[in-house]
């Protein structure tokens, strides 16, 4: 095995290219175009905090912070662990965390969250990076889903949450009730306050949130789902009702289709604005910011509109960028993508794709590459320890070097609901290159079409995937150090995961589980826009 020092290495960026600033002080949308589904913000002071959901993967609940909200950093996970980590030994794929919520009460910034199959959960620090305490089970119950917090004027607390019909057979309504104080448990039963099979046209009403202003309840709530969907807004003076409603913006003549569920967020200097996703298929749910305003009869618009009388408006590709309370905001660190392997820990951008062991892989074994150690296993569907992170779009490329020590599978996957893979195969004796493609795993099917290349000469190769949206996606191979690329096996069409776009990473497969003399070690992994 080469010992490959970290030096040696041609370096890339780690980070997404800047893309979401204008050189006139707009921006453009979308902010980060990977997948960060189920967006929630606020903010605190001049510092703008967001989480998304994260569903089976591990760790948990994706954690950004932005100075002027057009720039995000990756601040790491506020979940290291799921809950009911028994659950997801094997990847349990559209489950797990659903759309968590934000809030910041009494010197403590909080998250509430949803496992649909057990309940709501809390988890709370006093630092947004963490340390995050152990979660607590709020509300117990199958099908809760979407929850959100509000602290009353007069102490109060409360608690909105939707429902998922797979499991409480019930959805298209909000249900309200009463929080403990402190916010970890409730107190009584909850009651619908939101019935949206009552409003003709009305379906898949779900992603809450709750807020006051000016003598108004507000629940800001998505609707119609999430490729077609709208942003729906229901107010009322009293938590009771009558609850009144209204849609502010859908995707009228822009190419930005189920513009919904996201966060209402007002900057120091008076200014409104909102974030939510857009579904762009095997890319995800990618992050768009909207203008808001209020009219003088208490109801907001969102988007673009062409009359100051407008109740309902459309999103924008471009527009005049948030201003900065403190004139210049601090420069982002980015989008992590890239990982040259060579730091102490992973990069932010990784996750597992159920829960992990952390034997399951070292960065000291081999100073400057990542050692995944070979885990059992007979296709990648069930395999929880595939290293996987979001597919950035529209276009990028993907590579990664790797050599293999022992019997097995190692390389380059993309998974959704179908997947692909370019591997080194090996008995222990012959090495080759396979392209492997499943279609329709998530409707049971495990078997591989398995698309066998020329053998590889020592026990290394690079790989790659080239990303392009509305498009084929090619796999390659070089085995001189990159200069030049060969083409293998079918093209693949990227198709989305269960509610998350496709990921791409790395594996090392069908060994003994634990055996550390299988093996592969990775040298780099690098994305780069085209």
């Amino acid at each position: 095995m080469h010992p490959n020092p970290a030096n040696s290495k041609e370096r890339t960026d780690a980070v997404i290219p800047e893309r979401a600033s204008n050189s006139d002080a707009t921006y453009a949308n979308p902010l980060l175009f990977l997948d960060f589904p189920d967006p929630d913000g606020i903010r605190v002071g001049d510092e703008y905090f967001l989480i998304c959901s994260t569903f089976s993967h591990e760790p948990g609940i994706v954690l950004a912070r932005s100075r002027d909200l057009v720039h995000w950093t990756h601040c790491g996970h506020a979940l290291p662990r799921l809950m009911r980590r028994e659950e997801f030994d094997r990847p349990r794929r559209g489950c797990g965390v659903w759309a968590p919520s934000l809030r910041h009460h009494d010197g403590r910034f909080l998250i509430y969250f949803p496992d649909p199959d057990a309940g709501i959960y809390m988890t709370h620090a006093h630092e947004f990076e963490g340390p995050w305490s152990e979660p607590v089970l709020v509300l117990a119950g199958r099908g809760l889903i979407d929850p959100c917090p509000l602290w009353d004027d007069d102490g109060r607390a409360w608690l909105v949450h939707a429902w998922a019909k797979s499991r409480a057979g019930i959805n298209n309504r909000v249900t309200l009730v009463e929080l403990r104080p402190d916010g970890t448990g409730t107190i009584g039963d909850g009651k619908v306050i939101i019935d949206a099979d009552a409003l003709p046209g009305w379906h898949t009403l779900e992603g809450p949130k709750f807020y006051k202003r000016g003598g108004w309840y507000y629940v800001f709530a998505p609707a119609g789902g999430v490729e077609d969907g709208w942003q729906g807004i229901f107010r009322a003076r009293a938590l009771d009702g009558p609850w009144e409603a209204r849609v502010v913006m859908d995707q009228g003549t822009t190419p930005i289709n189920g513009p919904h569920q996201g966060a209402w967020i007002d900057t120091p200097n008076g200014e409104h604005w909102f974030l939510h996703f857009q579904d762009r298929g095997p890319f995800g749910r990618i992050l768009h910011l909207q203008p808001m305003r209020w009219r003088d009869d208490g109801w907001p618009v969102i988007g673009a509109t062409n009359s100051p009388d407008a109740i309902k408006g459309e999103p924008v590709l471009e527009h005049a960028a948030p201003s900065v309370v403190s004139g210049e905001a601090d420069e982002a660190e980015g989008w992590p993508t890239s990982d040259e392997f060579d730091g102490p820990v992973l990069g932010r951008q990784w996750q597992w794709e159920g829960a992990h062991d952390p034997a399951w892989y070292s960065l000291e074994a081999v100073p400057g590459s990542l050692r995944l150690y070979s885990q059992s296993g007979d296709n990648l569907w069930e395999a929880p320890s595939l290293l996987t992170q979001r597919v950035v779009g529209p276009e990028s490329i993907v590579s990664t070097s790797l050599r293999i020590e022992g019997g097995g599978r190692f390389g380059l996957v993309v998974m959704g609901r179908d997947y692909a893979s370019l591997e080194i195969e090996s008995d222990g004796v012959h090495v080759r290159l396979v392209q492997r493609v499943c279609r329709g795993a998530d409707e049971g099917n495990r078997e591989e079409a398995r698309m066998e290349g020329p053998a590889v000469s020592g026990s290394g190769a690079r790989l790659r995937v080239d990303v392009v949206e509305g498009s084929a996606w090619r796999f390659s191979y070089s085995s001189d150090e990159g200069r030049s690329w060969t083409s293998i096996g079918e093209p693949f069409v990227g198709r989305k995961g269960v509610w998350v776009g496709a990921r791409v990473g790395v594996f090392a497969l069908t060994g003994a589980s634990g055996d550390t003399g299988v093996h592969a070690d990775f040298d780099f992994f690098r994305v780069e826009m085209r």
